[in-house]
């Protein structure tokens, strides 16, 4: 026999809110799933609730298998893979789509909203936001209600409905907040969940071509904070270490793969007093990890340093990470080069920039030494007509040779470029390094701001006797830039200037609050782990905390908290206590030696105890009257004193 197709109307009050569940589950996913699964989605919906308005069939089985095949070789194509948190909520929404077509009965119904609540546990495998939280408990509350709803009868509202859900969650709060305080911490997790690596969140590329960006936007989207143990260094101290471009082809600088390097931290030699902080790195997708120029020591499991004492993890960073670094602002850098390392960072393609390379040349000799030659190219950007714009003109071929000769425009990448570009051609080995410079203070967390608008690019040349020594060729054009930074110069008439847009004080502030929001989040919640609590444990009076002990704990909590809420529940849904009438009756009843019937009323049972003789029919007739008259009529207490008098002289 053939399954029938068609719809009843049965689900139309229930479907609304399965799609509302199924709806809000989805949201967080959207920026990430392609456009046509969002359309998908909305079009299934929209198809079913038509269906069950109109009284219309479903879809085959051969269409719905069609398109089940379909969509699923759509998600193959999209990310090249099936596996991944990206593939696999792209599956799992479009499978719930699809869920929609099927759908006959309210048990079709349970299982869409199981598939919310996956839906919904699967956005956290992303990001865990300072919103996850309460978008978690009212999706929840959500998906509840619409559970309650399907079995929700004629007489009960949607608000009422919505009261439960609420009670419901409530309950499981303090089972949640125990388990996470108490349930052992591990230093790693539990499995490894592969992200999307389709895009790159960080501001900075292992490549540079400052000739090819005609405009630069700049993001204020955060790239890291970080938390110092005493004073903040001033902002031209303030230089984030990434990574380090060697090779230049005439247009684009770029770099090696990070590789160990077991002497790069012996070249360091520091002076001064060593500044300790802590990073929290938001997901790059990359590998490079960023401390503050320059670092000796760091906490990050699986980092090395490279040979151009740049920090470099062994996997990229898809999640959040926070890390300790010891960084000293006062150093020197190798001290030594050998003349095949000199001759490497030197090189340059012969056939470009040529009018760059015969200025160098020419300046050079001038100047008589390299130190000279180098205050030399310094002063010509600062007093000649050079800007600092985030919309420079497009440059061509031979970008270098433009920039310095006829635009004369750009940002950081063009002044550092066309500096290392100088500098080689005078056989003064140098070499780019890009990461960040300067920051934001926010006076709410105490904390830096560190943001990707502050992504930033700087040389480093070899000299003799000092080593590799920084020089930032940006600060003798735009000294404000180092100075001030890029965060603060937005307010201010000289980021006009750049290309930047002043915003609103309010608006920043609001950013700012919500920022400290965000670092206390990060630091209490999601950077809780094993150190932060066995310090808890041990503020409660667990001297030596130990896993067989905080499980012992955990346990003994859950079965106490579940006792407590079953106790509470039994005594919201226990019966009322029986009046007066009911009980005198009860002891008339015990008296008789009788049971009532299912369904027998007062006036059949009394017959039936005058049929037997069990009591004197007067006195039977007496108390059944003075029960209607005390249950039933106006309750006045001359019936209940009647029925009391009654029964108490019946044997």
């Amino acid at each position: 026999m053939a399954k029938p197709r068609g719809t009843d109307g049965s689900l139309l009050s229930s479907l609304p809110w399965t799609l509302g569940a199924l709806t809000i589950s989805l949201i967080p996913h959207v920026p990430f799933l392609p456009f046509w699964i969002t359309v998908a989605f909305l079009g299934c919906a929209g198809w079913r609730y038509l269906i069950e308005k109109r009284r219309r069939t479903l879809p085959s089985s051969w269409l719905r298998a069609g398109l089940a095949l379909g969509c699923f070789l759509g998600v193959l194509a999209t990310y090249s893979s099936i596996s991944g948190v990206g593939p696999g909520s792209a599956l799992l929404a479009i499978m719930a789509a699809l869920k929609l077509l099927e759908t006959r009965k309210r048990r079709d119904q349970f299982v869409l909203l199981f598939l919310s609540i996956f839906l919904v546990m699967s956005s956290l495998l992303r990001e865990q936001y300072l919103w996850s939280v309460p978008y978690m408990a009212l999706s929840m509350l959500v998906i509840m209600t619409a559970w309650l709803r399907m079995s929700a009868g004629d007489d009960q509202s949607a608000r009422q409905s919505f009261a439960t859900g609420g009670r419901l969650l409530l309950y499981a709060v303090p089972l949640a907040i125990v388990m996470w305080v108490f349930f052992p911490r591990l230093s790693s997790p539990f499995w490894a969940v592969p992200i999307d690596t389709s895009q790159a969140s960080s501001g900075l590329s292992d490549t540079m071509s400052p000739g090819d960006i005609t405009s630069l936007s700049m993001s204020d989207e955060v790239a890291f904070r970080v938390a110092f143990d005493g004073e903040i260094p001033a902002p031209r101290d303030r230089y984030w270490r990434g990574l380090v471009l060697t090779r230049f082809n005439g247009r684009t600088w770029s770099g090696r793969e990070p590789s160990i390097s077991r002497s790069a931290l012996d070249q360091i030699e520091v002076e001064g007093d060593p500044i300790n902080y802590e990073v929290t790195l938001e997901p790059t997708r990359q590998q490079w990890v960023f401390a503050l120029d320059m670092p000796t020591s760091w906490s990050l499991r699986r980092t090395f340093m490279g040979p151009q004492q740049q920090l470099a993890r062994m996997t990229p960073i898809d999640q959040r990470v926070a890390y300790k670094v010891t960084s000293y602002t006062s150093f020197r850098v190798g001290t030594e080069l050998s003349e095949l390392y000199r001759n490497w960072y030197s090189d340059l393609p012969d056939d470009s920039n040529p009018r760059t390379m015969k200025l160098a040349r020419e300046m050079h000799a001038a100047a008589g030494s390299d130190r000279a030659f180098v205050d030399a190219v310094l002063q010509k950007l600062n007093r000649e007509e050079f800007y600092y714009t985030l919309e420079p003109p497009p440059l061509g071929r031979n970008p270098v040779d433009r920039f310095l000769f006829e635009t004369r425009r750009g940002f950081c990448e063009h002044y550092a470029s066309a500096f290392s570009v100088m500098m080689r051609s005078a056989g003064i080995p140098t070499r780019v390094v890009l990461g960040y410079q300067g920051g934001e203070v926010n006076p709410m967390g105490g904390h830096l701001i560190v943001r990707q608008s502050d992504a930033h690019a700087w040389t480093e040349i070899w000299l003799d006797g000092l080593g590799w020594y920084r020089i930032d060729p940006t600060a003798a054009v735009a000294p404000e830039r180092i100075n001030v930074g890029a965060s603060d110069a937005a307010f201010d008439a000289i980021g006009q200037s750049w290309g930047l847009s002043a915003p609103s004080r309010l608006v920043h502030q609001i950013k700012l609050t919500w920022d400290a929001m965000n670092a206390k989040w990060n630091e209490w919640i999601l950077g809780s782990g094993p150190d932060t609590q066995n310090s808890f444990m041990k503020w409660l009076g667990m001297d030596e905390p130990s896993w067989r002990k905080m499980m012992l704990i955990l346990i003994s909590l859950v079965i106490g908290l579940i006792m407590l809420i079953s106790l509470l529940l039994m005594m919201r849904s226990r019966p009322p206590q029986k009046d007066e009438a009911a009980r005198l009756y009860s002891r008339f009843v015990k008296k008789t030696g009788l049971e009532p019937q299912t369904g027998e009323t007062a006036q059949v049972f009394a017959q039936r105890v005058i049929q037997s003789h069990a009591a004197p029919g007067e006195i039977v007739s007496e108390i059944t009257a003075a029960y209607m008259d005390a249950r039933y009529g106006y309750g006045d207490e001359s019936a209940h004193n009647r029925l009391r008098v009654a029964v108490g002289v019946m044997r």
